[in-house]
């Protein structure tokens, strides 16, 4: 009797054991697994700076490296003028239009609006960038490119201006503070801490006042491949070449800025 009561007894204060131990294990597993489900990832981070969310205590862009002469997308600038068939030049006006701004090339497409934090933070770093040679838009203001002029068309060609803007190409990352820690910690990068995926686009503006840039003439055989894709196309869908890289059947003349009336 007196050793079954002890194996009773030692049965018994096993299970009380067990019973106190199984909630607080079951508490040290689930935390974890919770705040890594909470993580913010760097596609987080890049959504969340740019819709300035609410989640956010700061979000910030940290310059790594920079290019200071670099050219923008090669755009159309005016309007098609045809002299195809014609066996003379002909003198032909054009009215020409184009415009700069700052730009922040987020991944998977995001861009930033102004008045977030993070446009703040790029606004600031614009400084360091800004030279006595070399004025850039910090903000988000628009500088335009607009004027007629006159100018020869080749024989059987058709011609229209090409516009290429000068800007400072700041590259970077993304560094979020959240007002309430996720796994652990409050800072998230984008792309990742020390990258360069994240691009702003300073642009380059004269003491006149007119934007910096590359500004040609484009000539363009009719009856050829070259052609034919410029009158299937609108200004604003068709990619072009850059100056002096169309081919045989294009001539670019390119027309100094000093030619270009201020705004």
């Amino acid at each position: 009797m007196t050793r079954a009561g002890r194996t009773r007894s030692h049965r018994s204060k096993k299970k009380r054991i067990t019973l106190v131990l199984s909630p607080l294990v079951a508490v040290a597993v689930a935390v974890p697994l919770m705040n890594s489900a909470g993580a913010a990832t760097p596609s987080e981070v890049t959504a969340d700076c740019s819709a300035d969310s609410d989640k956010l205590e700061n979000c910030a862009f940290v310059d790594v490296q920079f290019k200071r002469d670099n050219l923008g997308p090669n755009q159309r600038v005016s309007t098609v003028s045809d002299n195809c068939g014609s066996t003379g030049t002909a003198s032909k006006t054009f009215d020409v239009s184009a415009s700069v701004t700052r730009t922040i090339q987020l991944e998977d497409g995001f861009t930033a609006e102004a008045g977030t934090k993070l446009a703040n933070s790029v606004f600031e770093i614009g400084v360091k960038f800004s030279t006595s040679e070399i004025n850039i838009t910090r903000d988000d203001k628009t500088t335009t490119l607009a004027f007629s002029r006159t100018d020869t068309v080749q024989a059987d060609s058709i011609a229209f201006f090409m516009w290429s803007a000068k800007r400072t190409d700041v590259s970077g990352f993304l560094r979020a503070t959240y007002k309430e820690a996720q796994d652990g910690q409050k800072v998230f990068f984008s792309p990742s801490e020390g990258a360069t995926g994240v691009h702003v686009f300073y642009p380059q503006v004269l003491k006149n006042g007119t934007p910096d840039g590359r500004l040609w003439l484009r000539n363009v055989r009719c009856g050829t491949p070259e052609a034919a894709g410029l009158r299937n196309s609108t200004r604003a869908l068709r990619s072009e070449p850059g100056f002096g890289a169309a081919g045989e059947n294009v001539t670019d003349v390119e027309i100094p800025l000093s030619e270009v009336p201020a705004p």
